[in-house]
């Protein structure tokens, strides 16, 4: 399996007064289509990493490669054109444009990307609704829609550009069981479907243990994992 992302002493400090480290020497390798999950506890620095693995943050030391591409280098201009082909993102709250439907919301990406005729981008962007159970929805707005429509219609914006990495925020974290389980359902399928790698942070327990593997967030810190609450004897 080639790895997709990796890091090397990765480490994100905010120069405060007295400074606050948000990531420490954090070293790991994700593969092509893994999903993976990313626990710890509140403030650990979990979404820190992952707002690093997304190019949203720069690290103040250490080494991040993405695709076998060097990061550190890379000027914000690369480093967005990076975020836009490469990179996908799905957060707790589904922050979708109020005054837009959930097809042009879902063209957004594609029209800062610049690739697709806006007839081919509206044409993805319906099928990609479609796919995730949403055909009947296309040219609804988001309040006209349930929470785990919403964070549905958030899944296909972050497929919008074709990306082989997608992180996830929490994105369960909102919704009641049933919409979770559905939105957890997408998620998986994007990594044995259609070949993506997911990586997410979450508090769930249960479902992280459903993932290919679990990385332990302390302290800014990658830590032996505990014993999951349904291994304990």
């Amino acid at each position: 399996m080639s790895a997709l992302v990796e890091t090397e002493k990765l480490t994100r400090i905010l120069p405060e007064t007295v400074p606050v480290t948000l990531v420490k020497d954090v070293t790991l390798s994700i593969g092509e289509t893994e999903f993976v999950a990313v626990t710890g506890p509140s403030g650990s620095g979990k979404s820190s990493l992952l707002y690093l693995l997304g190019l949203l943050d720069r690290p103040t030391d250490g080494k991040l490669s993405i695709g076998g591409r060097d990061t550190g280098p890379m000027t914000e201009r690369e480093r967005a054109a990076t975020r836009l082909s490469m990179i996908g993102f799905v957060f707790q709250f589904h922050f979708l444009l109020p005054e837009f439907t959930a097809r042009e919301n879902v063209e957004i990406p594609m029209r800062r990307l610049g690739r697709l005729a806006r007839p081919k981008m509206r044409e993805r962007a319906g099928e990609l609704l479609t796919s995730l159970g949403l055909g009947e929805h296309l040219d609804k707005r988001p309040d006209q829609l349930s929470g785990g429509q919403r964070q549905r219609v958030a899944v296909a914006r972050a497929l919008a550009n074709d990306p082989p990495l997608i992180l996830a925020d929490e994105p369960t974290g909102s919704l009641d069981s049933r919409n979770s389980e559905q939105v957890f359902a997408t998620l998986e399928n994007l990594v044995r479907e259609r070949g993506k790698t997911v990586v997410a942070v979450t508090h769930d327990l249960d479902m992280a243990a459903r993932m290919d593997r679990r990385i332990h967030i302390v302290d800014g810190k990658i830590d032996l994992l505990p014993e999951l609450p349904h291994l304990q004897a």
